[in-house]
């Protein structure tokens, strides 16, 4: 059973930064297409921002120029630098680990960053 282990959440005022960590138990990180997602209160999850195992990255519009995902294949870690947040961002963020070569799909338990002052 893989499991995700997220980090780095919180409560930060409008502007400030938070990075968010996850690492995931897979013995080939390489082959796994990271991603995180979020999910506001009332609203349905979404895409923050995922990143291939060479690096090629996609962003949500709404966190373009401001959220920098990045992996480190060997420690096996992803990570999400969210600067200039504003309370939109408030949200439970998850981890995503998917397989390239197959439909598994995992995900971490979710971190919960509120934005507010």
């Amino acid at each position: 059973q893989v499991q995700l282990v997220e980090s780095g959440g919180g409560l930060v005022q409008p502007g400030g930064s938070l990075r968010l960590s996850c690492s995931p138990s897979v013995s080939r990180f390489v082959i796994y297409t990271m991603g995180w997602y979020r999910q506001p209160p009332g609203k349905q999850r979404e895409l923050v921002a995922d990143i291939t195992s060479g690096g090629r990255t996609n962003y949500a519009d709404s966190v373009k120029d401001r959220f920098t995902i990045s992996r480190d294949n060997g420690k096996k870690m992803v990570y999400l630098q969210m600067n200039s947040l504003t309370p939109e961002d408030t949200a439970v963020y998850y981890c995503n680990a998917r397989n390239i070569y197959s439909t598994n799909d995992y995900w971490g338990q979710g971190t919960q960053v509120t934005v507010s002052s």
